[in-house]
């Protein structure tokens, strides 16, 4: 079993920062990429940001020189810094987790933390 917990979601104005929070804990042997996802109403979720193991990253088009993705591997956390927020930034988050455990791969999501940008 792996939970996958979010945390640092709120209203902020718009040109505001804030920073997400993910967690991944459980039967985890080792994992390849943590990442964020967001689904505004009536719209796909899509990519945000994600990072693997190694550091590499991938941003949404969207989200490019404003928001950035790090992890610390050790306490299976990632991280997202959101800055210079705008309106259209307001969605759901969600964490995603790939990896592995005993009985093989797993990808888990958190249950998603609120992101709401207005004045």
């Amino acid at each position: 079993q792996v939970h996958v917990v979010e945390s640092g979601g709120g209203l902020v104005q718009p040109g505001g920062s804030l920073r997400l929070s993910c967690a991944a804990s459980g039967s985890i042997f080792g994992i390849y990429a943590m990442g964020w996802y967001r689904q505004a109403p009536g719209k796909q979720r899509g990519l945000v940001a994600v990072i693997t193991s190694g550091g590499n990253t991938n941003y949404g088009d969207s989200v490019k020189g404003r928001f950035t993705i790090s992890r610390d591997n050790a306490k299976n956390t990632v991280y997202l810094q959101m800055n210079s927020l705008k309106p259209e930034d307001t969605a759901v988050y969600y964490c995603n987790v790939d990896g592995w455990h005993s009985t093989g791969n797993f990808v888990s999501w958190g249950q998603g933390t609120q992101v709401t940008v207005s004045s």
